[in-house]
C-alpha cells in the first residue's frame, strides 16, 4: 500500500474520531505528497525513497519548531509540534539507534579512508546516501564529528 493510500485511510479514521492533531498532520502529509507529485518535472508518482525524504523533511520541520518553542517556553505550541511529530514518525521507516548509526558510520569511514575531522565531507556524502531515511541528517553529522575527533 502506498504512503498516499495509508494517509487517506488514517485521515478517514481521524475524521470519524474527530482527532484534530491527526487531521492536521495527515492533511499536511497529504499536501506534501500532492506537491511532490505535481512538482515541475515530476512523473505523477513518488518513489519510496522520495516518500521517506519528504517525511524526514516534515519531521525535521517539526523538531526544529519544537526546539524553538521549548526555548521560548511556549508549551502550548510545543505540544502541538510533539503531537504532529509522533504521527509523522508512524509513517517513517524505523530509525537507527545511536549504536547502529556509529557502527555503520565506522564502516563508511573505513570505505572512504577518513581519519581526521578534515575528512568529514567525504564521510557525510557517502553516509547521507547510504543512510537516507534510516537516520536524521543532524544525528549523522553529530556522530561523524564525534567519531572523527576521536580518531584525530
Amino acid at each position: 500500500m502506498s504512503l498516499e493510500q495509508k494517509v487517506m485511510d488514517e485521515l478517514k479514521d481521524a475524521m470519524r474520531s474527530k482527532n484534530d492533531a491527526a487531521l492536521r498532520t495527515l492533511r499536511a502529509i497529504k499536501a506534501a505528497i500532492i506537491i511532490e507529485k505535481t512538482a515541475e518535472g515530476a512523473t505523477g508518482t513518488i518513489s519510496e525513497a522520495d516518500e521517506a525524504k519528504m517525511l524526514q523533511k516534515l519531521a525535521k520541520q517539526r523538531r526544529d519548531s519544537l526546539d524553538i518553542f521549548e526555548k521560548q517556553n511556549r508549551e502550548d505550541l510545543a505540544a502541538k509540534e510533539r503531537e504532529e511529530l509522533q504521527i509523522i514518525e508512524r509513517f517513517l521507516p524505523k530509525q537507527m539507534s545511536a549504536d547502529e548509526l556509529k557502527a555503520e558510520l565506522q564502516k563508511i569511514m573505513e570505505q572512504v579512508g577518513a581519519k581526521t575531522p578534515a575528512d568529514m565531507g567525504k564521510v557525510m556524502g557517502a553516509a547521507t546516501k547510504q543512510l537516507a531515511g534510516k537516520a536524521d541528517g543532524k544525528a549523522i553529522s553529530e556522530a561523524v564529528k564525534q567519531l572523527l575527533s576521536q580518531g584525530a
